[in-house]
């Protein structure tokens, strides 16, 4: 029989494709039918390593990607949301929730495949509701899933007839280790685990591999979905790199520790397939599954020694911006308002030091066009957010208690000052985006215009660092300082302009260079508004 190369690649090819994006569909949909709640998942209960599992276990099901949670996890890690132990618990259990795939291929309805393609496209383009549409995608990649695999494995059919094929299938069996590195490699080029476990499913019902060469197949697939975590960590934070550090070294371990027991692991998985009658996609499945949870329960009571391996692996101080609040605690809402808003205050304060350290790495950006700065302002940037929701809700509650006149006051100040604080930290980034647009549009600013920026950066971080410290100690003469500085700060942008027109004027800078320098002068005159609010807030009102 001669094999025709061509169709047997295209069809492989083109099922693959389908496959992946089906994977992408479902995990889509049921995603934006999860709305934020991943974060907040991963956020709240993960308090300790075996939480830390079954967060990492929902979340991956949702998404449909173990890489997809790793990455969620290494920005939470990042921002100081998660210990790194906690990480190390939802990254088990990212490995454990990626099977879910391997099981719903196990359910062999490829036949189906077409009517449910069509069923999620109907839902998807013939109704406007926004959850209908959600649900769509999830049915439409389901179905794409399984028609994707029916295209691959009639295109690894006549892989049977290759001498080629035969021999490494046998070497595969005799030699585990061979198996592994196919795996592992097959598994970095395609970048999904799920693709290549559903390759696996397709080439065991097909019987082009027995399960000697097919369980260490498995075990270098698991190895080989790493690689998007560790692509995804290069020149990340220390934190990003060691979380990366922890996924590779759980799945070497794990594949070592399973090719030492190999042929009593193939023996086990052969009893399940025969005592539950398992059809060969649904074997692998079931050996997928075991391999991973059984992984994760020998090695969960060793999270604080992987921490310690990957910390001594990539040393270094990793330069963490904390999200979550450090006062913000609600007995003192009940036992007494006034201490509550003293908690407030303090909070705030916080929030007022991350706008300025905000404000210090968007001029170095400025300045250096260093891209770490920008990832550092934008992770400051995400704090201040987050700090403005739980401030204000913090606020909330305390106002709905009874407050003296007095109190009501300062109630209102702090409210405002909040808002001032997060107004600051949208202006930094609106400037990091400037710069942004600067380099990539290749945009030159004169030397003079550089200098000019580089003051009046200085005089505003100045002075809305004036204006955070008058709130934190309340301090009339520094709020006055702030006052005077505002005004020199909105002459300076008044005068800059004026002298930017004059050099567009005179061909020394660009129209795209004028739009630049006149937007991020905007932004700073903006600031030094907000930071004047903080000042006559803390002139009006003596005890905040």
């Amino acid at each position: 029989m001669e094999i025709n190369i061509q169709e047997m690649l295209f069809q492989f090819l083109g099922g693959l494709g389908i496959f992946l994006y089906g994977i992408k569909q479902m995990g889509d949909g049921l995603q934006a039918s999860a709305g934020d709640r991943l974060r907040e998942i991963l956020d709240r209960f993960t308090t300790n390593p075996l939480m830390g599992v079954l967060a990492g276990i929902l979340v991956t099901i949702l998404i449909q990607s173990s890489s997809g949670t790793t990455v969620i996890t290494v920005g939470l890690v990042s921002a100081g949301f998660m210990t790194l132990r906690q990480a190390i618990g939802v990254i088990m259990g990212a490995n454990i929730g990626t099977t879910v795939t391997a099981f719903i291929i196990g359910i062999d309805i490829g036949e189906y495949s077409l009517p449910i393609l069509a069923l999620g496209s109907m839902l998807i383009f013939f109704f406007a509701n926004k959850k209908v549409n959600n649900s769509g995608r999830i049915i439409f990649g389901f179905g794409a899933l399984f028609y994707g695999l029916e295209l691959m494995s009639g295109g690894m059919k006549p892989l049977r007839e290759l001498d080629a094929f035969h021999e490494l299938t046998v070497n595969m069996a005799s030699s585990p280790i061979l198996g592994v590195f196919v795996g592992t490699v097959f598994t970095m080029i395609v970048q999904s685990s799920s693709a290549t476990i559903g390759i696996l499913q397709g080439l065991f019902a097909e019987g082009l591999l027995d399960l000697n060469a097919a369980l260490p197949v498995l075990f270098g697939d698991n190895i080989g979905t790493t690689i998007t975590a560790v692509l995804a960590s290069i020149g990340a934070s220390v934190a990003a790199r060691r979380a990366a550090a922890t996924h590779v070294l759980f799945n070497i371990i794990g594949a070592i520790i399973f090719l030492i027991i190999l042929p009593l692991y193939t023996r086990f998985v052969s009893y399940l397939q025969e005592s539950m009658n398992l059809n060969p996609e649904m074997t692998i499945a079931f050996a997928h599954g075991t391999f991973n949870v059984t992984n994760t329960l020998i090695q969960l009571p060793f999270v604080a020694l992987l921490a310690m391996i990957v910390t001594k692996l990539i040393p270094g101080q990793d330069s963490i911006v904390e999200y979550k609040p450090k006062h913000l605690d609600p007995i003192f809402i009940e036992q007494s308002s006034s201490i509550a808003l003293g908690q407030a205050k303090d909070e705030i304060v916080r929030m007022g030091e991350y706008a300025v350290k905000g404000m210090e790495e968007t001029h170095q950006f400025l300045k250096t066009k260093h891209q770490k700065h920008a990832s550092t302002a934008g992770q400051l940037e995400d704090a201040i957010d987050n700090l403005d929701q739980k401030i204000t809700e913090y606020l909330v509650k305390i106002g709905s208690k009874q407050l003296s006149g007095a109190e009501s006051e300062r109630h209102s100040t702090l409210m405002d000052a909040v808002r001032d604080i997060e107004r600051i930290g949208d202006h930094a980034e609106n400037i990091c985006e400037l710069v942004e647009y600067q380099q990539t549009n290749k945009v030159l600013i004169s030397e003079q215009a550089s200098a000019d920026l580089d003051r009046m950066f200085k005089l505003t971080i100045e002075t809305v660092s004036k204006a955070i410290r008058s709130l934190d100690s309340t301090d009339l003469d520094l709020a006055r300082e702030v006052t005077e500085q505002e005004e020199l700060i909105d002459k300076m942008e008044r005068k800059l302009r004026k002298q930017h027109i004059l050099r567009m004027n005179e061909g020394e800078c660009t129209g795209q260079a004028g739009i630049v320098f006149v937007d991020i002068i905007s932004n700073l005159e903006r600031m030094g508004d907000h930071a004047v609010n903080i000042a006559e807030a803390v002139l009006g009102i003596r005890h905040i």
